[in-house]
């Protein structure tokens, strides 16, 4: 029976009803001796709260899609089938342009919000260079299969979602495309095929999106092995122009550390209340020893790059809770480094799925500002001069803090009503 499938959840809804029941009939009934009697009536009330637990914890999962399923739950689920010392590039010396293309299967997404919008495409991909092997999941915009398209190559965003995290939740919780299809219909935001691998690879540890040899490498997963799948199998746009990853919490520092470790895979990132040194969680694997904690802190990254990268970073934070390291950044960022910081007061809600679910249309709006040029106006291929809609900051759609596109700071929520 599925972790997150309607038939759990019916199951113990219908145990906690029966829960409620069996002392209301049998506690006076109870026969035999004070000791059965008592033993009887504890076990009631255990059975009760029990079902009680496992329900709302069922529905808090399912809210916020943390666990995929038992596995996760349960740290068993082992995704990682070889690690090896794969050196500073990443690649351990293979050259993905000469890997042959590898044609996936894949299936129709299932879960909350994966049939939303043209639906979610899923398949299981073995990782070449990583040795991870996982599930991807593939969300194409309106425009893809449209005729006028046909011949049209799209820019990609890798969402990443926290730690525990499915990679369902950017579908599902966060509504991604529910937000944006329409925007994206109109011409507001660029159309963007939006991928989301799995990033809990192994039992019970955040992997921090970290190369660690003889553990994992995350960081090739989904920095290399995802974007090659995604290209053999879509008409995407190239790297890094093309590319951007977004992710909240731990997924948040992962896209920063990515896009400034990696200014040759992606354009930009989109970081909403992450954080800097990985130590900041305590199931990091990339948090054990002061190398890793460097190796994948961007802010050490980005102050010791012998030259800036050209990347952008949108970094959303409140006090203590991202704002801190994304104004981190801003201070040691030089041109053609872009680090945009949008300040979240603390009275918008705290670290919880309803802070950032609002933040998702600003976020593709400056990503389809940066990526697409200034105030660039959209047109379908081949559709002439007419139908164009200028890209331009917008609060459209976003609740809580009202954020915008661009920057923002204490002051500026402090004059917002």
């Amino acid at each position: 029976m599925s972790l997150t499938g309607t038939t759990f959840l019916y199951t113990l809804v219908a145990l906690c009803v029966v829960a409620v029941v069996l002392p209301l009939i049998f506690w006076s009934r109870v026969r035999g001796p004070q000791v059965v009697r008592a033993a009887a009536r504890v076990l009631m009330v255990l059975f009760a709260q029990g079902t009680a637990v496992a329900l709302v914890f069922t529905m808090v999962n399912n809210s916020n899609q943390l666990y995929d399923n038992w596995g996760d739950l349960l740290g068993t689920s082992d995704h990682v089938h070889e690690a090896a010392d794969l050196g500073a590039s990443g690649t351990g010396g293979i050259a993905l342009e000469k890997l042959p293309k590898v044609r996936q299967t894949f299936k129709p997404g299932k879960g909350p919000g994966m049939r939303a919008e043209g639906g979610v495409l899923v398949t299981q991909l073995k990782g070449r260079v990583s040795g991870v092997h996982a599930e991807v999941n593939v969300w194409l915009p309106p425009q893809y299969h449209e005729p006028a398209y046909r011949n049209h190559r799209f820019p990609v965003v890798e969402v990443l979602p926290g730690y525990p995290g499915s990679s369902k939740a950017w579908y599902g919780t966060m509504d991604a495309p529910q937000q944006l299809a329409p925007l994206m219909r109109s011409g507001q935001i660029e159309p963007f095929i939006i991928v989301s691998p799995r990033t809990t690879l192994l039992p019970g540890k955040d992997t921090g999106c970290a190369n660690i040899a003889g553990k994992v490498n995350a960081d090739s997963w989904i920095s290399l092995d995802v974007p090659k799948m995604v290209m053999d199998n879509f008409r995407a746009q190239a790297a890094p122009d093309g590319w951007a990853v977004a992710g909240y919490s731990a997924g948040a520092h992962c896209a920063a550390k990515l896009a400034v470790a990696h200014p040759d895979r992606y354009r930009a990132a989109v970081s909403m209340s992450g954080y800097n040194d990985p130590v900041a969680v305590p199931q990091s694997l990339a948090g054990k020893s002061p190398a890793l904690r460097n190796a994948n802190n961007p802010y050490v990254l980005l102050k010791n790059a012998s030259v800036p990268p050209r990347i952008a970073l949108y970094m959303s934070g409140q006090p203590n809770d991202g704002y801190e390291a994304a104004m981190a950044l801003k201070r040691i960022a030089k041109a053609p480094t872009r680090v945009d910081v949008v300040f979240v007061p603390s009275s918008a809600g705290g670290h919880t799925m309803a802070l950032w679910k609002p933040q998702v249309v600003p976020a593709f709006r400056w990503l389809s500002e940066v990526m697409g040029g200034p105030h660039r106006a959209r047109t379908a291929p081949g559709s002439g001069s007419g139908g164009t809609t200028p890209l331009a900051p917008s609060n459209d759609g976003s609740r809580h803090a009202e954020l915008a596109s661009g920057t923002s700071s204490p002051a500026d929520a402090a004059r917002r009503p």
